[in-house]
């Protein structure tokens, strides 16, 4: 198996789970969140200090790396690993929700998706069996299959073409992965072929996505067509697209009981901090969002007494720490008051210092719950949480 998981902790209240996920480039302790670096970076943040903040895997975008640089150049630099001097596991998402996000500039067929450059407007076609080879030349150690995702709401036919399509997609994508689209997969002693001859494709693992909405019947559809497929690991995809918390919780906890136990489960694109502990306590051991990083560009910082938004009149004279609770760099450093000078100034300083704070509230919220599970209190920590700061 190109990635194992092992379960190390289970609560016997809720369906929460702390596991270890051994992956080419280390092991992640799961729960955990993957900060989004979509084009190779996450915005603001050196790899080192990534690092120093406990970061153990970053999630980065096929569309946007396919466009620019170009997966070609990434490859024969020696891999995404070594291009952005990042030594810790990488995602690689396929480009499906990007498809999703840029709807007025792509057109979805059987045979795959025909959109156009949201940067210079040149035309491209991803299919199933390209996105797998992007991700391959990328040399990331987990990769997803493409899929449709379905905005909120939508009508049952529409979930339900998606649904099916997505899984003839997934079904093409296995192929093209087991195949190894020529890229020597499955080969690490092979030289792959790459002008840079240090560079090795890791063993990556191929995950599968259920899709469906908030339909159960077409996630348990999704679902059990998938695990014929066998992947090393499932991800929930169409949540947090509109629909109500409510309806999130829920279509996740049901799906994610449709899905091995021993397989890793990953919710895609969630979400605040509450989502995240609410989540694994019904069964998700990875997430992704660009919450923390995006919030804290336009002021807004996540803390043990909710939001703070940084441009407020309020701080102005704010001579307190950002979060008194907090032990970041940023909170032992400076003032609400000066981070309020540096966004009203527009100064980038101001983006950076917030960005490093939401990332660590993001990461220490996943370090609190792990913990609790390995102690056997995360049910107590969950009821915590739900009270509120």
């Amino acid at each position: 198996m190109p990635i194992q998981f092992e379960i190390v902790a289970q609560d016997k209240v809720t369906r929460a789970r702390a596991g270890l996920l051994h992956t080419p480039h280390g092991a992640v302790e799961t729960p955990v969140f993957m900060p989004v670096g979509t084009g190779g970076t996450v915005k603001g943040m050196r790899q080192e200090d990534l690092e120093t903040l406990g970061v153990q895997i970053l999630l980065a975008n096929t569309y946007h790396l396919y466009l620019r640089p170009g997966h070609e150049l990434i490859r024969d630099a020696g891999g995404l690993h070594r291009f952005m001097a990042w030594p810790r596991p990488i995602l690689t998402d396929s480009g499906g929700f990007q498809v999703m996000s840029l709807k007025p500039l792509g057109r979805v067929t059987e045979d795959g998706v025909w959109f156009r450059s949201h940067l210079d407007g040149s035309a491209h076609f991803l299919s199933p069996e390209r996105a797998v080879e992007i991700q391959l030349a990328l040399g990331a150690d987990i990769i997803m299959t493409l899929d449709e995702c379905v905005e909120y709401p939508a009508s049952r036919e529409t979930l339900h073409r998606a649904v099916s399509l997505t899984t003839r997609w997934a079904e093409r994508a296995k192929r093209a992965f087991a195949s190894g689209s020529g890229f020597g997969i499955g080969d690490l002693d092979s030289e792959p072929p790459t002008a840079n001859p240090e560079f090795r494709a890791p063993n990556p693992a191929l995950f599968g996505i259920v899709q469906g909405g908030t339909d159960k019947d077409l996630r348990r559809q999704s679902a059990e067509a998938l695990l014929d497929l066998d992947f090393e690991g499932y991800a929930l995809g169409g949540l947090s697209v509109g629909e109500p918390k409510s309806e999130m919780y829920d279509v996740a906890e049901f799906t994610a009981e449709l899905l091995p136990r021993e397989r890793p489960r990953y919710l895609m694109g969630v979400g605040t901090p509450e989502d995240l502990v609410e989540c694994v306590a019904r069964g998700i051991d990875l997430f992704d969002c660009v919450l923390p990083t995006r919030n804290a560009r336009n002021a807004c910082a996540f803390t043990s007494e909710g939001k703070v938004i940084l441009k407020n009149a309020r701080y102005a004279r704010d001579e307190r720490p950002l979060d008194p609770a907090c032990t970041c760099a940023v909170c032992r450093r400076y003032s609400r008051h000066y981070l309020r000078h540096l966004f009203v100034s527009g100064e980038m300083l101001g983006a950076i210092l917030a960005t490093h704070h939401n990332l660590h509230f993001y990461l220490d919220t996943m370090r609190k719950i792990r913990q609790s599970l390995l102690l056997g209190e995360f049910a107590e920590f969950h009821a915590r949480v739900r009270a509120g700061p």
